[in-house]
């Protein structure tokens, strides 16, 4: 049995480490892709999990695949593209620790996935599909994923999704704004942005998640606020835990996508549906989520960047 299958982006993070007199940057290659990132945490925890997606037949996709397999994930749903590159993001950070993206991805192997390359017994076999938009932005990928998640819901499976908005990535807003919007329309959990639900809504976090909650027929809302925390809300309660403190910040990459994969293993260890958690379990599931997305941002990189769980314990024991 495989607790969560995610489909999307596979792809090499190059993240700047350095820059030479002229301003051109010194950059480390990472294995990344939000999905990936996902389900590297719940991985790192325990959780059985597979991807579904698409690399170029290179180096790149190569040591990614054998990256996934390292950390857990099993890869027998990643097809591999001799026609097409591995996808690639070019990560820069500013003082912060905060990111600038750019990508070599036209296309990449990432949007060339169709649906009939799917392994479907993996979402058989699976209780949650999780996704994103990069998969929507180009076809065929966003055709694999409409009808993948349209395949999960009739079998019964829990989505989750996370919006992961990339401006760059998109023909125009407006579409990405459609996008980001049909994926709300099918989720029963969703981890967002304060930037996302900004961009969507014009509201702050705690309005856009009782918008979300309200409109869109989700069950459980976590909307992240970088350094602020994240705000909650289901059917029984809301409210915000802070982010973890005293921590000194080297690379933000991957750190959402931690944090969403923290909170579908804790959700899962709990045994519930998304809608009935009371007011103390949904705190304990952000605690856990923000506590290992902090500690993620405290080394560089995506997947190789999640904590351990006695080290997220033993911080939260601390607090």
């Amino acid at each position: 049995m495989i607790d969560v299958v995610a489909l999307g982006e596979l792809l090499i993070d190059f993240t700047c480490i350095g820059s030479d007199a002229d301003g051109y940057p010194t950059m480390a290659a990472h294995p990344g892709g939000a999905p990936a990132n996902y389900l590297a945490a719940l991985a790192r925890f325990g959780a059985h999990t597979a991807l579904l997606g698409k690399v170029g037949e290179d180096t790149f996709g190569r040591l990614l695949i054998g990256t996934l397999r390292k950390a857990g994930v099993e890869t027998r749903g990643i097809a591999a593209d001799a026609a097409t590159f591995t996808t690639l993001a070019f990560v820069t950070l500013d003082s912060t620790g905060n990111r600038e993206f750019s990508f070599a991805r036209k296309p990449g192997a990432d949007t060339c996935l169709s649906f009939e390359e799917l392994d479907l017994s993996l979402l058989d076999e699976a209780k949650v599909l999780h996704f994103g938009t990069l998969s929507l932005t180009n076809e065929p990928a966003r055709s694999a994923t409409r009808k993948a998640v349209e395949y999960a819901k009739a079998k019964g499976k829990l989505i989750s999704y996370d919006p992961n908005l990339r401006k760059p990535l998109w023909s125009s807003l407006e579409e990405a704004r459609t996008q980001l919007l049909w994926g709300l329309s099918q989720a029963d959990v969703v981890k967002i942005s304060d930037e996302e639900v900004e961009f969507l809504f014009g509201l702050g976090p705690e309005e856009g998640a009782r918008h979300i909650l309200s409109q869109y027929g989700v069950k459980l809302v976590f909307v992240t606020c970088g350094g602020e925390g994240c705000v909650f809300k289901n059917q029984n309660a809301e409210g915000r835990e802070p982010a973890l403190s005293g921590i000194t910040v080297v690379d933000t990459t991957g750190a959402g996508d931690i944090f969403g994969g923290s909170a579908m293993w804790k959700l899962l260890s709990l045994g519930k549906s998304p809608e009935t958690l009371n007011a103390d379990e949904l705190r304990q599931v952000v605690r856990f989520a923000c506590t290992s997305a902090g500690l993620s941002t405290t080394r560089p990189g995506g997947i190789s960047s999640v904590p351990a769980y006695s080290e997220v314990i033993r911080r939260l024991e601390e607090e």
